[in-house]
């Protein structure tokens, strides 16, 4: 079998993630060993990262950028909003952005962005 190239283990692990199976189901699928593909996913990753932050030394978490399917907002219990309060974006139910009374507005679309919410 030959070597694999960088393009086909990036369309790989794309698949794989979109795929929703465990790493050793997927890689049986394609006949590649779950470790390979876990390395790959790994590499790929801090791959973005050191471009995100300029180095790979400070990982910070990358996410694909898709359209959001769902935001969930959650009003209080009486219905109103309380300014005093913090506020909680949940993306995709894998990532938690807190922010705290006061935001700054900009700050918050730049975030909401690099996270590649739209």
């Amino acid at each position: 079998m030959a070597k694999a190239s960088r393009a086909e283990w990036v369309k790989r692990v794309e698949r794989w993630q979109d795929s929703g199976l465990t790493a050793k189901e997927f890689a049986a699928e394609l006949a590649v060993s779950p470790n390979s593909l876990t390395f790959w996913k790994w590499k790929l990753r801090r791959e973005r990262c050191a471009q995100v932050d300029g180095s790979s030394k400070t990982m910070k978490p990358v996410v694909k950028a898709t359209e959001p399917k769902f935001l969930q907002l959650v009003p209080t219990q009486d219905g109103a909003t309380r300014a005093a309060e913090p506020l909680e974006v949940v993306i995709r139910g894998e990532i938690v952005v807190r922010v705290p009374p006061g935001f700054d507005d900009r700050t918050l679309a730049r975030v909401l962005h690099s996270l590649g919410v739209r």
